[in-house]
């Protein structure tokens, strides 16, 4: 056995699994096995492999696959199919992104009339304010009025 032959895991008496560069080989080999020695740290064995049988081997010879032969119209309805397919998946691409857009226009909408409501209630606010504002100058411009009125009075009396 050369060193690139690994032995693999799930060994048996009939079957033996080697790895050899990530392919897998398997030989059916009748196996002998023949105590050497026996002592307190282990036991050492000898196996002794025997050719595999011509009966029993099975057939490796693999073969690829027959390739059929393709008509022209078999060929055609695989292109038509083809071309069925890429108009099929363009046409969802464009659903897609027309309900992409359509989703943005809504954001953008919905941006623009939450802003217009910020305005109309930062305008309400400001007039508000501002009348308050005057009714109190007012009020305090009509108290000093009556105040000087009252000092006049006073004054002449």
């Amino acid at each position: 056995m050369s060193s690139a032959f690994k032995p693999c895991s799930g060994l048996s008496l009939s079957t033996l699994t080697f790895c050899f560069e990530g392919f897998f080989i398997f030989l059916c080999l009748d196996i002998k096995v023949k105590e050497l020695e026996k002592r307190a740290s282990g036991q050492a064995f000898e196996l002794i492999l025997s050719p595999p049988s011509t009966d029993a081997a099975p057939d490796l010879s693999i073969s690829s696959p027959k390739k059929k032969e393709c008509s022209l119209e078999e060929i055609q309805k695989k292109l038509e199919a083809a071309e069925e397919r890429r108009k099929l998946h363009e046409a969802e691409i464009l659903k897609q992104l027309a309900e992409k857009r359509e989703h943005e226009k809504e954001v953008l909408q919905k941006a623009i009339e939450e802003n217009n409501n910020f305005s109309k209630m930062a305008e309400e606010k400001l007039t508000s304010k501002m009348e308050t504002n005057k009714e109190k100058r007012e009020a305090q411009m009509a108290a000093k009025l009556e105040r000087l009125r009252e000092k006049v009075m006073v004054g002449l009396s």
